[in-house]
């Protein structure tokens, strides 16, 4: 459901090699400080992670006016919370409703927006992921644990080396009065992503 235009793209392990193997040399030339890379590496995983853009979707929930922005234009409205940067150019939200829900892929490589997700899952950068999610979405989602009613109908956005996608999910039942860090904490980057929905409160989130 979006227009996949050409961007880079490898194979998995032999990247990786690379990568370690160029990381390896500037280090001996000491163009590069390996305390520094992990520095980086860890606070998207850790600190940067989904936290962002759980932000992103509780402020949504909580101010129609900022979802309508949000929604219009996805790049905008984040970058009023303070988030964007290099792999979060140029966003698009969709929303999940009774009837629809959004789920997001890249089918060429692994384009992901970092400012709001942080580091892609493994299984995001998957080949297996990659080609069945468009395929059989459903399939895909009900064994990562996410069953759909037959009368809901599934999008599958291709993110891009132009756009990257996330999905707003739907607010959870139980959540009338609760503050907009205490909604924060139900959004999972999974959710964002569209493999998982936000638990009520009390209920165990997943990814």
């Amino acid at each position: 459901m979006s227009g996949r235009e050409p961007h880079g793209h490898g194979g998995g392990a032999d990247l990786a090699l690379r990568v370690e193997a160029l990381e390896a040399l500037l280090a001996e030339k000491g163009f590069l400080d390996p305390v520094q890379v992990d520095a980086i590496v860890r606070r998207y995983a850790e600190e940067v992670g989904p936290l962002n853009g759980a932000k992103v979707v509780a402020r949504a929930w909580l101010d129609p006016d900022y979802r309508r922005r949000l929604l219009a234009d996805g790049t905008t409205a984040i970058a009023e919370l303070g988030f964007g940067g290099p792999q979060g150019e140029y966003m698009v939200v969709v929303e999940n409703t009774p009837s629809v829900h959004n789920v997001v892929v890249c089918t060429l490589c692994s384009c992901y927006p970092w400012p709001v997700l942080g580091l892609p899952p493994a299984w995001y950068k998957s080949p297996a992921y990659r080609s069945r999610i468009v395929r059989e979405p459903r399939a895909v989602l009900r064994e990562m644990g996410l069953e759909l009613p037959p009368e809901v109908e599934v999008r599958v956005w291709d993110s891009s080396s132009e756009v990257r996608y996330l999905v707003l999910p739907e607010r959870p039942p139980g959540t009338d009065g609760l503050s907009e860090e205490a909604l924060s904490e139900l959004v999972s980057r999974d959710a964002m992503i569209g493999v998982a929905k936000p638990p009520a409160p009390g209920e165990a989130a997943r990814g």
